[in-house]
């Protein structure tokens, strides 16, 4: 018996044509989470990131916890606003840290360590002004590592400290404005 059998060519052109169409059907259901639109024409999420008002992180004054917490207030309100400047509030973001630090190598004839740890534990807190409803609640963190190049030298260890600090306050922020854009555009 004999029956057609197609070349594998002329299938996988078949295939192809069937992904492509597949593809075509679906394109509108797809929504770019930084896009300028929303599919409903609905403000985008960079107006909606940019009426987030980030409050005072309180921290004691004086200490490097509330250096720190100036820096990642400066961080998120440039990642929400990108440098523009705020517009109208309608959400307000409450936020409180506490830094860690350990010793992760110590050089055993000195007892003095190499290299060091730097953590930010921070949980943040999504209020609508308007309802004064808490719509988002999380809590977010970062290690960092750096190391003590010199023994005896103590500016570069302190300035290894502080860029870490820098770095871990960074990653928070990068966190915090990842979870917001999810809400402001799932709602979840």
């Amino acid at each position: 018996m004999w029956w057609f059998e197609p070349r594998p060519i002329v299938r996988r052109v078949g295939r192809l044509a069937l992904a492509l169409t597949a593809a075509g059907f679906v394109a509108g259901c797809f929504q770019p989470l930084y896009g300028d639109r929303t599919v409903t024409g609905g403000p985008g999420i960079k107006e909606r990131l940019a009426a987030v008002d980030v409050t005072q992180i309180k921290a004691p004054n004086g200490t490097s916890i509330a250096r720190l917490a100036v820096e990642l207030r400066n961080d998120l309100i440039f990642d929400l606003t990108g440098g523009s400047g705020g517009l109208g509030s309608t959400h307000r973001l409450n936020i409180l840290l506490s830094s860690t630090q350990q010793q992760v190598i110590v050089d055993v004839t000195t007892a003095r360590p190499n290299v060091q740890q730097y953590g930010i534990n921070a949980t943040y807190t999504l209020v609508e002004i308007a309802t004064g409803k808490q719509v988002v609640s999380g809590q977010t963190f970062a290690r960092v590592s750096f190391d003590n190049p010199g023994q005896q030298q103590r500016f570069s260890n302190a300035r290894g400290l502080r860029d870490a600090e820098n770095r871990a306050a960074k990653v928070i922020s990068e966190n915090i404005r990842s979870r917001l854009a999810s809400y402001f555009v799932a709602g979840t």
